[in-house]
């Protein structure tokens, strides 16, 4: 067992106690104090911050912003820029400005003349009234596109393939009246239509085909025609001053001589005038064998009409039709001559 200290010699310095006094217990109470205030100004900091990132809002340029206040829209729209809304009370729509871009599907119908095609087009609109293309129609774009389609069919219904094909630019002009008349009560403002391509059937491009080449055909027939009628004129007016002026001939005969001469070839044509020949013939008496000829000839003839021939009683003579009258004796005489001779 252990012996006390003092037993052992060392001799202990007595503990004395400070008293507690009030002013460090009011001093502790302080300290939990701000403590609290620390905390409560750090969670008001917290919300503040939370309460700031919730009511600011970031429209850009080509944006606006559409404020519902309690689910009532406000009449002006925010700017681009920084918007600052109310926590938990406004909401915010943002609404693009921006030309929107909407092809329209092709779309199959039948034109007045009774031929089917397919036609597809593009839409350009935008946004002119943010508030009223927020809340008079539930998706713009949408009925902006279904209002295209339909305007689509009608303007091929009420169109002939020779329009739709040639006169694009008046059908998109009606096209874009058809679709901006609804378009405008929802704010929205139709820049532009434009009918993109036009679909036909196989046989009606042959046919097409077929047609364009007639088509040519007679433009060159007609130009043809055309050119040998001015031609003709022209001749015509030439062989008149050639028959005024008969040296011109001449000259013309020369100068065709000169132009076959110009060309390598070992034969030259010369043409020889018609009136020469014509002058010639008138000039030149008949011959005079030519005489003797003829009347040895028309002596035989007289001969054979007046003198009988004997016919072999075998012969068979042939049958010489009435016409109209008897033949006289000495051509039926002359006929039998020659067909037995």
């Amino acid at each position: 067992m252990r012996e006390p200290a003092a037993a052992k010699g060392v001799l202990q310095r007595p503990t004395q106690q400070r008293p507690f006094t009030g002013h460090e217990h009011k001093q502790g109470r302080d300290g939990d104090a701000m403590n609290v205030i620390l905390g409560v100004l750090g969670l008001l900091g917290v919300l503040a911050i939370a309460v700031v990132a919730l009511s600011l809002r970031v429209v850009k340029q080509y944006e606006r912003g559409v404020v519902y206040r309690f689910g009532r829209v406000q009449s002006d729209p925010k700017l681009p820029g920084l918007a600052m809304l109310i926590p938990i009370v406004d909401r915010l729509q943002k609404v693009n400005m921006q030309i929107i871009t909407m092809p329209v599907p092709a779309q199959d119908g039948i034109t007045r003349d009774n031929i089917t095609v397919r036609v597809d087009a593009v839409v350009y609109f935008s946004v002119k009234n943010p508030v009223r293309a927020a809340v008079d129609v539930q998706d713009y774009m949408a009925a902006v596109g279904q209002v295209a389609q339909t305007s689509l069919r009608s303007i091929i219904g009420k169109s002939d393939l020779d329009d739709l094909l040639c006169d694009r630019e008046h059908l998109n002009q009606g096209m874009e009246l058809m679709i901006d008349s609804p378009a405008a009560g929802w704010g929205i403002h139709i820049e532009r239509v434009e009918i993109k391509d036009v679909s036909l059937p196989e046989s009606m491009k042959r046919s097409m085909s077929r047609q364009a080449e007639a088509e040519r055909e007679r433009r060159a027939r007609i130009i043809t025609a055309d050119g040998e009628m001015q031609a003709a004129t022209k001749l015509a007016n030439a062989a008149e001053v050639m028959a005024d002026h008969p040296a011109a001939l001449q000259l013309r005969l020369l100068q065709t001589v000169v132009e076959v001469a110009a060309e390598r070839n070992s034969t030259l044509v010369l043409p020889f005038p018609v009136e020469l020949l014509r002058f010639l013939e008138r000039v030149t008496p008949p011959a005079p064998a030519a005489v003797d000829s003829a009347a040895s000839t028309e002596q035989q003839h007289t001969a054979l009409r007046t003198e009988p021939v004997r016919v072999p009683a075998d012969a068979t003579a042939p049958h010489i039709p009435d016409q109209g009258g008897s033949m006289p004796r000495y051509e039926a005489q002359g006929f039998l001559a020659g067909q037995c001779g």
